[in-house]
């Protein structure tokens, strides 16, 4: 696979899947001798809103003491209880607003420039326009912690395969949610974050996607489909992905969100040259 026309961009490891058979803490380590030296979080603490400051500073040092940056961070998205996100979910809206301050100042310490707001499933008993008024008001206080930190917020949709009560699962629907949170705010900071994965197993047209929001895409996120391991994997032609995403005008980094189809993550970077795994 010839992925040199991603050499501008570079690539950034999400350790919350990849290395995910090391110890949270070893594993931006295990990212650096690998070659990369950006990556990517989930909410890295599981449903802990608030972590303690030993918990924060264990995880800043971990990645210092690697040389690696973080990139992109999560708020609090509940993914280890099978959940997708807090935004839009009344029950969790005063977890989500504490939250905010501490992800953003997480994100700011270690040099990141992406907030990742996961929108939240549908909860039985309650109306959609109720959870999409909240999550707009959620939505814009992320984008203003993020703004002041110089971040981008991201909204990702998802695939309805796996997230079956997740309301965004297409792209159409999250950069509807974008443009919304930028009207309300004016800053201009809400993108989408494209993951061609879940795009791909929602049936979307890749090409047509990133020519129709090239100017909306804040992060672009991969795996192969299916089975969401690593490129070469699956059916999706990423040569020509990459070029495409170059010619649209993306110059951002790619974020690695795969699982190693051996459980081994060391061993899944094959596909990609060493030299151009370092984020530009």
């Amino acid at each position: 696979m010839d992925v040199t026309a991603a050499a501008k961009h570079g690539f950034t490891v999400n350790l919350s899947i990849l290395f995910g058979e090391l110890p949270l803490l070893e594993r931006p380590a295990a990212a650096a001798a690998a070659g990369f030296t950006a990556a990517e979080l989930w909410w890295p603490f599981g449903t802990e809103h608030s972590p303690s400051r030993a918990e924060l500073d264990a995880l800043r040092k971990a990645f210092s003491d690697a040389g690696v940056r973080l990139t992109g961070l999560n708020f609090l998205d509940d993914l280890s209880q099978g959940v997708r996100g807090t935004v839009s979910v009344p029950s969790e809206k005063e977890r989500f607003r504490a939250n905010v301050p501490v992800a953003a100042e997480l994100a700011a310490s270690l040099g990141a420039t992406a907030l990742n707001a996961l929108y939240g499933n549908r909860v039985e008993g309650v109306e959609p326009a109720e959870q999409d008024a909240l999550a707009l008001e959620n939505l814009v206080i992320a984008a203003r912690a993020a703004h002041e930190i110089g971040a981008i917020l991201l909204v990702e949709a998802l695939n309805k395969a796996e997230s079956p009560d997740y309301p965004l699962v297409s792209a159409a629907a999250a950069v509807e949610v974008v443009d919304r949170v930028n009207a309300a705010t004016g800053l201009g900071n809400a993108k989408f974050l494209c993951d061609l994965y879940h795009l791909a197993k929602n049936g979307e047209d890749l090409a047509a996607v990133i020519d129709t929001y090239a100017d909306r895409i804040g992060h672009v996120q991969i795996a192969d489909n299916p089975g969401r391991n690593e490129p070469g994997t699956g059916e999706l032609d990423f040569e020509d992905l990459f070029a495409r995403l170059s010619a649209a005008g993306y110059s951002g980094s790619i974020g690695l969100e795969y699982r190693p189809s051996t459980g081994v993550s060391a061993d899944s970077f094959g596909w990609l040259p060493r030299e151009l795994r370092a984020a530009r």
